[in-house]
């Protein structure tokens, strides 16, 4: 029997509990008992499958308030929770040799932001709307390594060194910590002579289409990978519009979804 998407797997909450911040007990005037963090999770997952407002959390299913789901998740945020959450299970694919680091694939995608808000800007592919963009890199198979959220006027190629940055060490292998691919593929977005000179001087074969030059180089077959990634970011319907004024709940919930594409790679292994 399938189980509904915001359910938190057993596997995956065993990763998220030691990762948790703890909190100090307070022994003079608890207070009442708060909610257990993985029913807030799961209230968390709700609003991030199905797009519900905070306020409308069905109580039923114990998720406990939107705003204790909201600032929960606010906090988590603020820990580092889904960084260091994305990073454990980057280095379970690695050490599994499921990460393919021999190409990784920078994309964007670009979304409305229909409240506004810190990371918008006037879109120009969306008649001058509020909106932002998710800058994505993944490894060879897809798994996104590192997401970036910018307004939606930002040009992607200044985000390409930021996410070649932005790509954690990854444990998992013998050796030296890996966060460094062999090469990198992009489209004609990202095709400038300056930004090829500073991936080369990394170590990095820049694989990134020329521009003004005719379609069909065969460098489409590589990047697809990364347009499926937008399509797995995008089945969660809290990404496919931005409604979050503040950029670091909305980050929050990009990087959560991260985590659970990565997951899903994991379990792809089973």
């Amino acid at each position: 029997m399938a189980t509904s998407p915001w359910i938190v797997p057993d596997d995956l909450w065993e990763r998220i509990e030691p990762l948790l911040p703890r909190k100090e007990r307070r022994f003079r005037y608890p207070g009442r008992r708060p909610v257990p963090d993985r029913q807030v999770l799961c209230g968390v997952l709700y609003v991030l499958h199905t797009d519900s407002q905070w306020e409308h959390l069905p109580q039923e299913l114990g998720f406990g308030s939107g705003m204790t789901c909201w600032r929960r998740l606010r906090d988590w945020n603020q820990a580092g929770l889904w960084q260091r959450l994305h990073e454990v299970l980057l280095a379970e694919l690695n050490a599994a040799a499921r990460l393919d680091w021999s190409r990784c694939v920078v994309d964007s995608s670009h979304v409305r932001a229909l409240k506004g808000g810190f990371q918008t800007g006037p879109s120009p592919v969306d008649r001058g709307r509020a909106g932002s963009k998710y800058h994505v890199i993944t490894d060879g198979h897809g798994t996104p390594l590192a997401i970036i959220l910018t307004g939606g006027n930002r040009n992607e190629v200044t985000q390409l060194l930021p996410l070649l940055d932005a790509v954690p060490p990854v444990r998992g292998r013998i050796g030296h910590l890996r966060r460094k691919p062999d090469s990198l593929f992009a489209d004609r977005g990202y095709g400038h002579d300056i930004y090829r000179d500073q991936v080369r001087a990394r170590g990095i074969v820049p694989a990134i289409a020329r521009r003004n030059t005719r379609h069909g180089t065969g460098l489409g077959v590589y990047r697809r990978v990364v347009a499926r990634t937008f399509a797995w970011l995008h089945g969660f319907r809290r990404l496919r519009v931005r409604w979050e004024r503040r950029a670091d709940i909305h980050e929050a919930f990009l990087k959560l979804a991260c985590c659970f594409i990565t997951h899903r790679q994991l379990q792809s292994l089973c």
